[in-house]
């Protein structure tokens, strides 16, 4: 094999075949294919088995990342750490038969996101515990985030203190690593990060990253590096966050805009091995999700768009049980949704204004689906449970499906698809994952022998 610039992240040989696979795919990517990954940002297990289903039928790896709002040394919001979300994605991916060294894991917003309010110190404390417990866990793809403002800090950050912090939380990552006894992950830094979830705010026009902006950033950071003596890590440094321009609220989707990126798709032009991270691409339009693939952002994230494919589907679901099931024995999910919600409304009563109306449909329809903090509730999780109980023993009229299903239906009539709820559920969320196959253009790429200019 010939070594060139583009596959210098392929010369370890102790690399795991999911970081392998991840340099491939972006020293394909360099070599001037347009390809990608997707990376499914999701706690849920359903959606982590679509998920799974999705790459298996590809033929492809699946990525899977964790956020540090999910997931941290405490708990996170699904009372989960690194080693339990690793174990969950594991067991899902035994349960259907997926090898798992097909699966690669991610840690998303890793640094003092989760302890804004603590002073500087004290959060970084926490962030140098949390990214440690994510590499010792086994995660390959490592997102750094210092981009955010601690409670003695200054409202905006300079580029220098947040690569230095960084470059702080580089070392931790490394050390891990090394007392793990494995080859040190893959990292994605940058500062011009989305809010995770999507805008709390309803959007007008966004701008994308200024280039010169980016161009410091990279700067900035392989400096802060240098100075602490990380700089043989940079080759593993794989992207870059800036905002492409794309987001979305409540109840509005902010498209790519190609035009507008002219200036900004060619910052990475000479750098090696990296490209570039685009966060909240949910509810694009498939043409703009391969657009965005073609200006390089190779690797996409999903997040919302998934659990609101799965509650679309489960809504769905509830509306033929209500038709086929006697009252007593129903799940009532959708009034037991709600009641939890108005019960608990801590993770939506900050986010959702107006009327009553308005707060009640944004509940349980917004683009930005803070439904999904409930779906671990008892009561919520026991009424979904009990749904599908009740249609799987139940024959579903195939024009139920049609009214409340009718992309599933026609699968279903096709015979491709079969009409059990399970099913249904996990076909609804992979037609959010199919734009994401096609952009990134994962189909039958399971790791390849060699590097990408044999």
């Amino acid at each position: 094999m010939t070594k060139t610039r583009s596959n210098i992240l392929l010369d370890s040989e102790s690399r795991s075949d999911s970081a392998h696979w991840i340099a491939e795919t972006i020293a394909r990517h360099k070599a001037g294919a347009a390809v990608g990954t997707y990376s499914v940002c999701s706690a849920h297990p359903t959606v982590v088995a679509a998920a799974i289903e999705q790459a298996a039928a590809d033929g492809s790896y699946v990525l899977i990342e964790a956020t540090s709002n999910q997931v941290d040394q405490f708990g996170g919001y699904t009372g989960l750490r690194p080693a339990d979300f690793r174990d969950l994605v594991f067991g899902v991916a035994d349960e259907y038969g997926f090898p798992r060294d097909r699966v690669v894991l991610g840690g998303d917003h890793l640094g003092p996101n989760r302890w804004q309010r603590e002073s500087a110190d004290a959060a970084m404390r926490n962030a140098e515990v949390l990214v440690s417990a994510y590499v010792e866990a086994g995660y390959t793809k490592i997102h750094l985030d210092c981009s955010m403002s601690c409670g003695d800090d200054p409202a905006v950050l300079s580029d220098d203190v947040v690569a230095s912090r960084t470059a702080r939380l580089l070392q931790v990552a490394e050390d891990a690593a090394h007392r793990a006894g494995v080859a040190g992950p893959v990292y994605v830094i940058g500062t011009e990060v989305p809010v995770p979830g999507g805008a709390h705010e309803t959007l007008g026009e966004l701008t994308p990253t200024p280039a010169d902006r980016a161009r410091r950033t990279i700067s900035a950071h392989r400096a802060a590096f240098s100075a602490v003596g990380l700089e043989h890590v940079w080759p593993r440094i794989i992207a870059l966050v800036v905002q492409p321009g794309v987001e979305f609220d409540h109840v509005n989707v902010i498209e790519y805009r190609h035009d507008a990126t002219a200036e900004l798709r060619h910052v990475l032009d000479t750098e090696d091995h990296l490209v570039f991270e685009a966060h909240s691409t949910d509810y694009q339009r498939p043409e703009h999700l391969r657009a965005l693939v073609q200006d390089h952002w190779a690797i996409l994230k999903v997040g919302p768009a998934l659990t609101f494919a799965m509650r679309e589907a489960l809504f769905g679901l509830a509306h033929i049980e209500n038709e086929i099931v006697a009252s007593p024995s129903r799940s009532n999910l959708i009034e037991v949704v709600e009641r939890r919600m108005l019960a608990e409304p801590g993770y939506w009563q900050n986010y959702y204004e107006g009327d009553p109306i308005t707060q009640r449909t944004a509940r349980r329809y917004s683009y930005s689906d803070r439904l999904r903090y409930y779906w671990a509730d008892e009561e919520v999780e026991t009424a979904r449970r009990t749904l599908l109980t009740n249609l799987d023993r139940a024959t579903v009229p195939l024009p139920l499906i049609s009214q409340f299903l009718p992309a599933q239906y026609e699968r279903v009539r096709a015979g491709v698809l079969a009409p059990d709820p399970q099913s249904l559920m996990l076909d609804r969320i992979r037609d959010a994952l199919r734009p994401y196959a096609r952009a990134c253009q994962t189909t039958d790429r399971v790791l390849t022998t060699g590097g990408a200019d044999d």
